[in-house]
């Protein structure tokens, strides 16, 4: 019995460095050198259900929790996907900006490392340490919100307020002459896109902190809609036009 249990002792070793979070990181970083283990097919699946049905999206998270005990993605092909999406909407905003090649590749820089990234790492690791330290029904190592699952939920709402405020708005700014204007209509079409955009984000995040089990009260994180709707009123009501100063801020940024 003793070779039995030394063995079974050494498996359950292994097997547990195998999922720590180091592992995990290793094996993510990894596969972004090796584009054909990268399931891209079903990261464009992931991308269409998040604007017609992102609960499925969240329940494939479950999925894989069950089957490869983790909650955060092992593949890549999600994030390689989104970042390509941001350099040919940024490269967009550059030519409707009428931005030279060098300060477009300026403001690429800006936004991927800083806008996508740096504001990630911030939100994902606030977002982490709120859930686990506030959100959970009974504290435990075995039930926590992984800092990669956190990191994963932003990625999820980060890209369809990508899409609308970085591509979709794109045809609205200058060919319609109405967001760069000071008309009503202008600040209420690009205003408008800021909500829906923001709207989604908070819904997403939302969705995806709920479907963990272990938190509760995950209802809170839907209170900022309070706060989105009154901005936006007041945004209508005085005029403001969040598109210009976004404009100007991206213009500002590359001088």
């Amino acid at each position: 019995m003793l070779p039995t249990t030394n063995s079974n002792g050494a498996l359950a070793s292994r097997d547990a460095a195998r999922h720590t979070a180091g592992a995990k990181r290793y094996k993510y970083l990894r596969r972004l050198l090796h584009f054909r283990q990268m399931d891209f097919e079903f990261a464009l699946w992931q991308m269409l259900y998040l604007f017609t049905s992102p609960q499925r999206v969240y329940r494939n998270f479950q999925y894989r929790k069950q089957t490869k005990d983790q909650w955060a993605r092992d593949d890549p092909a999600f994030l390689v996907l989104l970042s390509i999406w941001l350099c040919v909407s940024t490269i967009g905003f550059g030519l409707v900006l009428e931005m030279g090649v060098v300060e477009t590749l300026k403001l690429l820089l800006w936004v991927v490392f800083v806008d996508c990234i740096g504001v990630g790492l911030l939100i994902s690791t606030i977002m982490w340490v709120v859930t686990n330290r506030y959100l959970l029904k009974q504290p435990s190592r075995n039930f926590d919100v992984e800092w990669g699952y956190a990191f994963d939920v932003h990625l999820n709402a980060f890209y369809p307020l990508l899409v609308i405020l970085h591509f979709l708005q794109l045809f609205f700014i200058n060919h319609l002459v109405m967001i760069s204007s000071d008309w009503f209509l202008g600040y209420f079409v690009g205003n408008t896109l800021w909500l829906i955009a923001i709207g989604y984000y908070l819904y997403i995040t939302f969705l995806g902190y709920n479907a963990l089990p272990f938190l509760k009260n995950t209802v809170v994180l839907l209170y900022p809609f309070a706060l989105l709707g009154l901005l936006y009123i007041l945004s209508i009501s005085l005029g403001w036009n969040f598109t210009r100063g976004l404009c100007s801020f991206y213009k500002y940024r590359v001088m």
